[in-house]
């Protein structure tokens, strides 16, 4: 053929068949979209969570340091080498040795001289704690002026050379410490420094200040020495000229440069780069360039190297379980992509038999399939890797487009390789019915691999885990979508027989809907089970993406009770205020407010420390119900009077170590003899500790005096509920904090589940999993109905053809529904049953510890987090699937009601 004639085929081709193309691009712009914005989403939580990583650390762990000693400076002018302007013209030098992605924020440097050890301040005027002399550190640093503002006075001013007077500036908040003033004067050993200025810091938080915290605010530290003393320690900023003096002092002064690191624009893909760098910098070549600048005794310091191997970490422990859902939404995907390409070729069957049998090669019949779906498949895959380049924020853009170049070519493919296998040679058409087709040796032989496959890849998940490291195993990550694959190759090879039973009771049968929907579901062709094939896998992907998310829920659920021990938990150094309780009764949600005396006591043993809980045992039943932490029965904490041993309750370490045998106790208010008589686990005040839980009237029977001390009252307020209002508790928690004396604490349970969701490579890992869930149950949904769509021609032209013999519209319904309801039902049960038993046997391997809990890289103080079974991702798609069915079925009935016999007969004579 001409290529004239190639284009023309192809123009008439599309033209006749609008809307199987659409279709195809609909169906491939959406795969493209999907294979293309996933590695970008990777990318971008990952960034997220790497300047995430660096910026929430604090600030002197996230700086680069350079520092010169004193004795390490071989200048034939010592002096000089400590003098303002050299020390700015090495900081300019050591900034051009930093290389991308090594970024550092130059408004928040800071370089200068500084005293490494601190200097005694003699002035008797100073306050002294307990009698050690206020030490002070010296900082001659560059750019105070554009970093703090003057509060009074004037700034520092640089001494003359050789002068034992120098000008100090310190912040307002150390003044007020130490009593200073502007013309204080302080005598250090070999220098006199009298205060000129007192400073604001512009950003007291920022790098500048916050790395050395004594530039800032005079603290209080306490000696090395017996008995340990507390004394003052502050800092006095110099002029930046007057770093020669300070080498006249006893301080050991020593010359640094200390550089933020900017993570604004750091990647996640930079990330080990950046670690590489700056190990170069601490221990490699960089710091020899470094020592060729500021000096060969020159050392170079940062923290941001440990925190980017953290960030490595999380980021490892966390692939391999993001590649789950990778592995089983792309092979859904493609699955329905190889579907669609099938059931094309086999409503062309003829078609394509009849251009064999008249003397097309497979050669040119293959060409011309392959022109036809590239013609739409290719602009498609084109328009929705574009679309996620431009939608979906990432760094790397060569593997999005590999990844929609991938779906447009299998988009392409699907149809002239299948129609190449189904017509190699020119044949008689034969009817190839599923009720009675025999698989063949080569489908035998691959489904066999793929069962051993599967079995290898269950078994490597269970015995290494996600959490073992070692990177991503395509293997492991496979098992749930190879279950799925099997399960479906089982179900398609059992489908036939319980359709063949049916069929035999229902031909003996007076009606004709059971018997003729039987018989059609029999009769249709063996690729009639290809979607069966799609809806398994993507339902088993759907059930398993949504356990893994109930799994992460539950997990932080845990982990929040576990921190507060109830909805929210109120607690003080002190004992709590009489009236608090009732206030926070009354905030709305709040249905129990349970007061306890907690306290510490030490064990006779020599081990941890024991933790004596008293409360009142009905109440305290009731939240132990309410929590799920250990719950128990009010009798068994019953006064049993006289002088008998109080029952307690104790967790399974007590008992351990000190059995069943009665114990003596010491608290604050007299000698308390127990005797443990069960045994929980956890209890809402003191969830997994070593506790002792005792009933509150018992120990006031015995100690009715010190007992009821307000200095004996209960330290801690428990609160169960449901929607509290969490702004009413803390105003209630305000109004009652006393001015004077220790701060009333308050922890919600919401506000703990918050925060274990707060890290950006954790929530954008999850938001993946909920994307996988929603496209595993919405191809399974595509899948169906373009199964439908298939045989809707055939099946309106039976109705046709029944309807002229006199069938009436209600059995044209039930036909249709009875016809499309056997393969849904199996897809839906058989989807359900499958992903329940992938979840039990994939649970043991998948510790989804890494993306439930900040900073776990596996198990934990909760131990592994595992699959749990979700109900509702179980249900719901395998609900839609058959009610999606019935829609069809039914619409399609409907339609094919008004509309006329002769119009719909007439349809299949079309060409």
């Amino acid at each position: 053929m001409s290529a004239l004639t190639w284009t023309g085929l192809l123009a008439i081709r599309l033209r006749t068949a609008r809307g199987a193309a659409l279709a195809l691009g609909t169906l491939v712009l959406v795969t493209a979209f999907l294979a293309a914005a996933f590695p970008r989403g990777v990318d971008a939580y990952e960034t997220r969570g790497v300047r995430h990583a660096l910026g929430a650390a604090p600030p002197e762990q996230r700086t680069v340091e350079i520092s010169v000693a004193r004795g390490d400076v071989t200048a034939a002018d010592p002096a000089a080498a400590y003098r303002a302007a050299e020390l700015g013209r090495q900081d300019r030098a050591i900034r051009r040795q930093f290389e991308e992605p090594l970024r550092v924020s130059g408004d928040q440097s800071l370089y200068g001289v500084r005293t490494a050890k601190a200097l005694n301040a003699r002035d008797s005027w100073l306050p002294r704690p307990e009698g050690p002399d206020p030490a002070m550190s010296l900082y001659a640093v560059a750019d105070l002026a554009r970093h703090a503002i003057l509060t009074r006075g004037r700034l520092p001013r640089g001494a003359a050379s050789g002068a034992r007077t120098v000008e100090a500036a310190v912040t307002v908040s150390t003044a007020r410490t130490l009593g200073l003033r502007v013309g204080s004067q302080l005598h250090l050993p070999g220098l006199t420094v009298r205060i000129c200025g007192l400073l604001t810091p512009h950003d007291p938080d920022g790098p500048y200040w916050a790395v050395d915290p004594l530039m800032a605010a005079a603290r209080q530290d306490v000696s090395a020495g017996t008995p340990p003393q507390k004394y003052w320690r502050a800092g006095l900023l110099l002029s930046p000229q007057d770093g020669p003096a300070l080498t006249a002092t006893e301080g050991e002064p020593e010359k640094f440069w200390r550089y933020p690191v900017d993570a604004s624009a750091l990647t996640a893909q930079e990330a080990p780069r950046l670690r590489d760098r700056l190990v170069s910098l601490e221990h490699g070549a960089a710091l020899a360039k470094v020592r060729g600048v500021a000096g060969g005794g020159a050392l170079a310091d940062s923290a941001v190297d440990g925190l980017l191997d953290g960030f490595a970490r999380m980021r490892a422990a966390v692939a391999p379980v993001i590649a789950v859902a990778a592995f089983g939404i792309g092979t859904v995907a493609g699955i329905v992509l190889l579907m669609t390409g099938a059931l094309a070729a086999a409503r062309r069957g003829p078609e394509l038999a009849l251009l064999r049998a008249r003397g097309a090669s497979l050669a040119g019949l293959t060409g011309q399939l392959a022109a036809e779906a590239g013609a739409v498949a290719l602009p498609a895959a084109a328009a929705g890797g574009g679309l996620a380049l431009l939608v979906v924020p990432g760094e790397r853009v060569l593997p999005s487009l590999l990844a929609a170049a991938g779906t447009g070519l299998l988009g392409t493919l699907a149809l002239p390789l299948r129609a190449a296998a189904a017509h190699r040679r020119p044949r008689t058409a034969a009817r190839a019915d599923l009720a009675t087709a025999r698989p063949s040796r080569r489908r035998t032989v691959a489904e066999l691999t793929v069962l051993v496959l599967a079995a290898g890849a269950v078994v490597a998940l269970r015995r290494r885990s996600t959490a073992a490291g070692g990177g991503v195993d395509a293997l492991v990550s496979a098992a749930p979508v190879l279950i799925g694959v099997i399960a479906a190759l089982v179900l398609l090879r059992l489908y036939p027989l319980p359709l063949r039973l049916a069929a035999r009771p229902a031909a003996r049968t007076s009606g004709l809907t059971g018997f003729l929907a039987l018989a059609r579901a029999g009769r249709a062709p063996a690729t009639a089970g290809l979607p069966l094939l799609a809806l398994l896998v993507a339902l088993t992907t759907a059930f398993f993406g949504g356990s893994v998310l109930a799994g992460i829920a539950t997990a932080r659920d845990r982990a929040a009770l576990t921190a507060v021990g109830a909805e929210a938990r109120v607690f003080a150094d002190k004992p709590l205020p009489a009236a608090l309780q009732r206030a926070v009764a009354a905030v709305p949600g709040v249905d129990d407010a349970v007061p306890v005396r907690l306290s510490v006591q030490a064990a006779d043993d020599g081990g941890p420390p024991l933790y004596l809980v008293i409360a009142d045992p009905p109440a305290y039943s009731r939240l132990a119900r309410a929590t799920g932490l250990g719950a128990f029965s009010a009798a068994q904490l019953a006064d049993p009077g006289g002088d008998r041993p109080l029952p307690a309750i104790v967790s399974p370490r007590v008992l351990a170590r000190f059995g069943r045998a009665p114990m003596a106790l010491q608290p604050e208010f007299g000698q308390l003899v127990i005797r443990p008589t069960a045994v929980r686990t956890d209890t809402p005040a003191q969830p997994g500790g070593d506790f002792v839980l005792l009933n509150a009237r018992s120990v006031a029977r015995l100690h009715p005096d010190t007992y009821a001390e307000p200095a004996n009252g209960p330290t801690l307020l428990l609160l169960s509920g449901h929607s509290l209002d969490a702004g009413a508790l803390r105003a209630a928690v305000r109004a009652h904090t006393p001015a004077a004396g220790p701060p009333l604490r308050l922890a919600l349970r919401s506000a703990e589940r918050a925060a274990l969701a707060d890290s950006p490579l954790q929530q954008g890992a999850e938001r993946l999993y909920t994307a996988a869930v929603v496209a595993g149950a919405g191809f399974a949904l595509l899948a169906l109905l373009l199964s439908l769509l298939q045989a809707a021609p055939q099946r309106t032209q039976l109705l046709a053809r029944l309807r002229t013999m006199g069938l009436p519209p209600a059995q044209g319904r039930r036909l249709m529904v009875m016809e499309a309801l056997p393969q849904a039902l199996l897809a839906a049960a058989g989807g359900a049953l499958v992903g329940a038993a992938a979840i039990r046997l994939l649970s043991a391997g998948m510790d989804l510890a890494p993306l439930a809990l900040p900073g776990a890289s596996g198990g934990g103080a909760l131990g592994a987090v595992r699959l749990r079974t979700d109900a509702a991702s179980l249900l719901l798609p395998s609900a839609g699937v058959v009610v999606l069915a019935l829609v069809v079925a039914l619409a399609q009935a409907w339609l094919s009601e008004r509309r006329r016999e002769s119009a719909e007969l007439r349809m299949g004579e079309r060409p």
